[in-house]
């Protein structure tokens, strides 16, 4: 008898192969290209990372002109998308991968700034062709409704790898796809799902609370802060006026952006873009 893994990853492929979305990092060999991507891709949707990834590679197209890019020229290219942190631990894994070469492995790119568990992952198995699952969000929601229970920890590693079809990258790859198209949080498609047969259904499965509002938030702010010293260097001042937050707002801000290493301060008094 042919396993249910396979029955079900059979026509997870199949359905891929006719509905996989169409963007501009899928079919990439270039390990850098992935690696922007998926740094883009973290707490970001795919159809807003589309217009900041091509304007980012065309901008610094291999990881050597990142890795000698200044950072105000980086954040330039980046702002915009948010989480303005991720650009800067992007171009401190360029100067490790230009100095030191590629890793390879999920452990070893876990070691790059700002690279976490799944993002090694995924840059293993698309860029490297290594045979493991990236567990996301939206790979843990679908593997709930899967196997009829809330996963997490131990027990969701343990399914991911039970459940991984052959290639990874392209499972992992259908298994976004399957969850940002079908599988979503809130109302799922059951009726179109390719593996409905193969599913215990979406109770399993809670959505997180939403996130906050973003306008009015230290989110917002930092944002504003980034554009406008990525333009010209300003005092506090200057940025309260421009921004409409208050004094001690904007100085709080300032001083997280500051000890993250994304802005630093003049001896005259002003900020701007960190070297």
């Amino acid at each position: 008898m042919v396993p249910l893994e396979d029955v079900r990853n059979a026509a997870l492929f199949a359905w891929y192969a006719r509905q996989q979305r169409i963007l501009p990092w899928r079919g990439e060999s270039d390990p850098y290209r992935i690696l922007v991507s998926e740094i883009m891709l973290q707490q970001t949707q795919a159809s807003r990372v589309v217009p900041f990834y091509d304007r980012f590679v065309s901008r610094f197209p291999t990881v050597e002109s990142l890795a000698s890019a200044v950072l105000q020229d980086v954040l330039d290219a980046w702002t915009g998308l948010g989480y303005n942190t991720r650009a800067l631990r992007l171009r401190e894994s360029a100067r490790i991968i230009a100095a030191e070469g590629w890793p390879t492995t999920p452990e070893t790119l876990a070691h790059l700034p700002g690279v976490g568990p799944y993002t090694a992952a995924a840059v293993a198995s698309f860029a490297f062709g290594a045979q493991v699952p990236a567990v996301d969000t939206n790979l843990r929601r679908v593997l709930s409704r899967w196997h009829g229970e809330s996963l997490s920890g131990a027990g969701l590693a343990a399914a991911a790898e039970r459940s991984l079809g052959h290639p990874a990258g392209v499972w992992n790859q259908a298994m976004m796809d399957l969850g940002a198209l079908v599988c979503v949080p809130k109302s799922p498609g059951c009726p179109t799902c390719p593996v409905r047969d193969w599913c215990s259904g979406p109770a399993a499965y809670t959505p997180p609370t939403a996130q906050g509002r973003f306008e009015g938030s230290a989110r917002q702010l930092r944002g504003a802060i980034i554009r406008t010293l990525v333009r010209h260097t300003a005092t506090v001042d200057a940025i309260v006026q421009q921004t409409g937050f208050s004094p001690g707002e904007v100085e709080a801000a300032i001083s997280d952006l500051s000890a993250e290493g994304l802005v630093e301060r003049h001896p005259d008094g002003v900020w701007q873009i960190a070297e």
